[in-house]
């Protein structure tokens, strides 16, 4: 029998959009097991808990085979280690991102040798899309239907009307 192929798919995910999603499932179409790890830096501001994260995930992959979200906080490669992981997984949408994720792996390297990072492309829709656009847009009353999973949008929705605006 053979080991499991397990990878660690780590990020903010203030929230996710379809673009992280559309990343998920297609690290799970490689991997036996992937770990989706929510990022908790006490430096920033989110809009989202890392609770209210890794909730957000799991109802969105509802259904999606080998697939689980955690929060963590310190350094992604101990989380890596603490829960197998063989490779990383991040997401690349542009050439402007492969500096910024070229500098972060050669880092993991040097901390842990043994982690592999697996570079994947989102499916061209979502290239141009991120949470910090997402929030935007939805901060402002703009229409998000299709840039994220219906119950974050739902969420969104509710986390905005009760600072004083709505998403649509």
């Amino acid at each position: 029998m053979s080991a499991k192929r397990v990878a660690l798919f780590p990020g903010s995910f203030d929230p996710m959009t379809n673009g992280h999603l559309d990343l998920a499932q297609r690290a799970a179409a490689i991997f036996d097991r992937v770990v989706i790890a929510v990022a908790h830096n006490p430096a920033k501001t989110s809009l989202f808990t890392p609770e209210e994260r890794v909730a957000l995930i799991e109802g969105a992959l509802a259904g999606t085979r080998g697939v689980t979200a955690m929060h963590f906080s310190g350094l992604v490669v101990d989380c890596a280690r603490s829960v197998g992981a063989q490779v990383m997984v991040r997401g690349l949408r542009a050439v402007s991102d492969f500096e910024f994720e070229f500098q972060m792996a050669l880092m993991n390297r040097r901390l842990s040798p043994d982690l592999e990072v697996a570079f994947l492309m989102p499916s061209q829709e979502y290239t141009y899309l991120n949470s910090t656009l997402v929030k935007e847009v939805a901060r402002h009353g703009g229409r998000i239907r299709g840039l994220v999973p219906l119950n974050v949008e739902r969420a969104l929705r509710q986390r905005f009307r009760t600072s004083g605006r709505s998403a649509r």
